[in-house]
Order: structure tokens, then sequence, then C-alpha cells
């Protein structure tokens, strides 16, 4: 955590959150500073969405054996823009590197090189929306208990397991999700 920033790092919903739209979320942090956190979601599958329909519908060529992934939503804001998170084998002009060999690029042309089939990302995902946090907001979350951290892999950001990756980033700090309980106590 370079400079106490989390880009990078997978955030992890605690159990009762407050808002269902992050209720087991876990999101990798894009950019992280003093002044603003931005994170996708990496375990919110759109259900019935693939990248190549949603490539066809952008009129984006696909080649024929392209893999069915599903795209995820990112998060809450800007839900009809997409993002794609990949690794840093791949850079566009305007990509943002990410701590940890990874990437984010929101412009056409990673979207034609996924769909193509040639010069691409060795692992993507394509997400619908981000989630954003103003200055200073992120931290206050994280000291009110409402989110865990954890380095991120590239398992837990790309595999098509969603179902089991907030559990899996908690089993990665040790903790079993079954021992954890919405309910805050006072000492």
């Amino acid at each position: 955590m370079e400079g106490g920033f989390l880009s990078g790092q997978l955030l992890i919903a605690m159990p009762g959150i407050g808002d269902p739209r992050f209720e087991r979320a876990l999101i990798f942090v894009c950019a992280h500073d003093a002044e603003h956190a931005m994170g996708i979601a990496v375990n919110r599958p759109v259900e019935g969405l693939t990248v190549p329909d949603l490539l066809e519908r952008l009129e984006i060529k696909v080649k024929d054996d392209a893999p069915e992934d599903l795209v995820v939503l990112g998060g809450p804001v800007e839900m009809e823009r997409g993002f794609v998170l990949h690794t840093g084998d791949y850079q566009a002009e305007h990509s943002l590197n990410v701590d940890g060999g990874y990437a984010l690029t929101t412009t056409r042309e990673v979207l034609e090189a996924m769909g193509a089939g040639g010069a691409h990302p060795r692992r993507a995902l394509l997400a619908l929306g981000y989630a954003g946090w103003g200055g200073g907001q992120l931290e206050q979350e994280i000291r009110q208990n409402v989110w865990l951290t954890v380095e991120a892999d590239e398992a837990l950001v790309f595999d098509d397991d969603y179902d089991t990756k907030w559990a899996r980033a908690l089993g990665k700090l040790g903790i079993d999700p079954k021992f954890l309980s919405a309910e805050a106590g006072r000492a």
C-alpha cells in the first residue's frame, strides 16, 4: 500500500454494509489518492450478457471462438459506460496503469482488440459502471469497518467463479465468512 493508498488492492464488503449495491462485493481499486478513489466490482456478473454479445451490439467484429465471458456490473456510477480491467501486458494510448501489473482502459481500441483476437490483454474483465469515493471517504469507511482490504491476485480478479470470489478473498485473510456477523458490539 504505497503512501497509504490502495491502488491495486481489493476491497471486501463486510456483512451488513447497509447498501444492497455492495452486499458481498469484491472491488478492485483502480485509482486511489488524497482526492478520490475509484474501483471496479469484479464479482457481479450481468446474467445473460456476454462480452461477445456486448461487442456485437457496439458493432465490433468478434472472432467466432471468442470466450463467452460475462460482463460484470462494475458499480453504481456511470453504468452505461464500459471499463476494461486487464493485465498490464496490453497497453492502449490512454490505459491507466495500476499497481500490481494491472491496467484500466476505457477506449474502443481495447474492445476491438478483445474481439479481433490480435494483440489483446492476456486476461480481461469488461465492466459496466464503477464505484467511486470522494477524498477521505473510502478511508473513513475502512475505519468504520465497512471494508476489509486484501492483496489482489489474477484468480480473484479475472476468473469466472463469481459466486466464491468474496469468500475466497476473505480466506486470503484467514477469515471464514461463516463467522462474520453484520452486528457490531461494544465493549
